[in-house]
């Protein structure tokens, strides 16, 4: 699932197929301009494509397949109504964290949620500044997540629409730069709490907590695990819901899909009834190896 950049063409399914070589042999032919309308060809055409996938399209993967995922699909579609596919290129978590987070802002238009998440994103500057790391490694990548929160915000000269926030979510110049905005924020996360996080990363490499965030955290295309979810939920003070689907069978006897929510450790955050209970307003899909946005009926 490597090798593949930017938020997945939205209904899009991987193809593991390649074109035959007399295909690469014509496009050597191409002149660069004819290069650059074929490209601008590909891009109209995905930005026409349906936003979503409606979840039955899961169920269309795993006809041939495994029954108890067919039954998991049906679980899950009594309480989510459709998913939007990431591409699988080691960075699907952080991209269907950014896409979700930032439509969040866009549907809600929480102007007090963008307010807090500015004074979390300054701590993790500072973090990051205090563990040794110059400005000019990570600035440019906080100053752009900074810009992507405000163009969601309505009103503004640069206010975008949600058609343009997918079209931006696909472009590898705006994406890449905010995920390398979480992956930063993540890796301070980590170091800063190196005793808590440790016995975790002892549990999945012999590196030192230092070491695995510049292995496995800060490098694009490294892939996230609970470590990461963790951490990133925590910095930002954002919970997240991840839905499992996989061939675990339910020890009831009945079907079921598990799920975990990461809820920010010392949590603020207001809920709707005013107790502890937080529900995630960002909920992610799982498959051993790749995670997708789903969204709630």
């Amino acid at each position: 699932m490597q090798n593949q950049e930017g938020l997945q063409a939205d209904g899009e399914v991987d193809s593991a197929t390649s074109a035959p070589s007399t295909q690469f042999d014509d496009w050597a032919n191409f002149a660069d301009n004819d290069i650059m309308q074929q490209q601008s060809s590909i891009q109209a055409e995905e930005a026409e494509k349906i936003p979503f996938e409606p979840l039955s399209s899961l169920a269309a993967e795993y006809q041939s397949g495994s029954t108890i995922l067919l039954e998991k699909i049906k679980v899950l579609s009594e309480q989510y109504a459709a998913i939007r596919r990431t591409r699988g290129d080691g960075n699907c978590f952080f991209r269907s964290f950014m896409f979700s987070y930032l439509e969040h802002i866009l549907e809600t238009q929480d102007r007090a949620e963008v307010d807090r998440i500015k004074a979390n994103v300054e701590q993790c500057r500072k973090t990051l500044q205090s563990l040794g790391y110059t400005d000019f490694t990570f600035e440019d990548f906080f100053a752009l997540f900074l810009e992507q929160m405000e163009s969601v915000l309505q009103g503004n000269e640069d206010s975008i629409s949600h058609d343009e926030l997918i079209l931006r979510s696909r472009d590898q110049s705006v994406s890449d730069y905010v995920v390398m905005f979480f992956r930063f924020v993540t890796s301070g996360e980590i170091q800063k709490r190196s005793e808590f996080f440790e016995p975790f990363i002892m549990g999945l490499t012999n590196a030192t907590v230092e070491q695995f965030c510049k292995s496995s955290v800060e490098p694009m295309g490294e892939e996230s695990d609970h470590v990461h979810i963790t951490a990133i939920s925590d910095a930002l003070g954002v919970p997240i819901r991840v839905v499992y689907l996989d061939r675990s069978s339910c020890d009831t006897g009945g079907v079921s899909v598990n799920h975990h929510d990461f809820i920010p450790a010392d949590s603020d955050l207001p809920s709707a009834s005013g107790s502890k209970t937080i529900s995630p307003f960002i909920t992610l899909l799982y498959r051993p190896g790749h995670y997708d946005i789903l969204y709630p009926k």
